[in-house]
């Protein structure tokens, strides 16, 4: 299926490794032209080279922290630059520190919530601002929209509110023909995955946790006009492992 990516610009936020470097990826092997971020210069470096192997005059990269309030701007203006035009946004963004909402100090919330809640917000303000119509922002948030996850106990509370915050921006950008979706990952075979015993693979109907390819190409298509009627959704993307629905 051509998904109708090839020669569309996209900037991926968290582009360098994980899920973000599998989106970037699966954008590039469509067609698609690339500008990822990441806080490393080392990471952005080595990200790339590799997804520049084969496409060498698609990628791009930038140093960037999302929770800097200039970040966003600085982001999009230079892919702009690079590409001379922006189609599409996937933002990834590294998750909070592990523990409890009660046990989370009030310097952990407010550097979560600048980083991961703000930041995506000026993201897509700064590059929505430049799409046209056929545009396309997709949010990777958590299975925590829905459910709680133990022990992460900031993401219980961050990563809700941005979905409906999705929601309400879907509202806003559908009048000029932009989409915003959110996935919601369960266990990918990350280095953020951790390590999973039996019990985990238990609560996953497919019985394994997903390869990352198979996120980034959910997040292909999510991002071009082939899921052009798609808009103001979460998609959960997790082998059947969430309960709700």
């Amino acid at each position: 299926m051509d998904l109708g990516l090839s020669g569309k610009s996209f900037v991926v936020t968290g582009g360098t490794e994980g899920l973000g470097l599998a989106s970037a990826r699966e954008l590039l092997r469509e067609g698609a032209k690339v500008t990822v971020s990441s806080r490393s210069q080392e990471k952005v470096d080595d990200a790339v080279t590799d997804l520049g192997a084969h496409r060498p005059n698609a990628v791009h990269g930038m140093v960037a922290d999302n929770g800097h309030s200039a970040s966003a701007e600085l982001v999009v203006e230079a892919a702009l630059a690079h590409w001379g035009k922006i189609d599409g946004l996937v933002v990834s963004v590294g998750g909070p520190p592990l523990g409890t909402a009660l046990k989370a100090t009030d310097e952990q919330w407010e550097d979560a919530f600048r980083s991961i809640f703000l930041g995506t917000v000026r993201l897509v303000r700064a590059a929505a601002a430049s799409m046209t119509e056929g545009g396309a922002v997709v949010l990777v948030l958590s299975s925590s929209v829905k459910s709680p996850l133990t022990g992460l106990g900031i993401s219980n509370g961050l990563r809700p509110g941005l979905a409906m915050v999705a929601k309400d921006m879907a509202d806003e950008l559908g009048a000029r023909g932009i989409r915003i979706v959110s996935v919601l990952p369960g266990r990918f075979d990350t280095s953020r995955g951790g390590a999973v015993g039996d019990e985990d693979l238990a609560r996953i109907p497919l019985g394994r946790i997903g390869d990352p390819d198979e996120f980034g190409r959910v997040v292909a298509f999510l991002s071009s006009p082939a899921a052009s009627y798609i808009t103001g959704s979460t998609v959960t993307i997790d082998g059947g492992a969430l309960r709700a629905l």
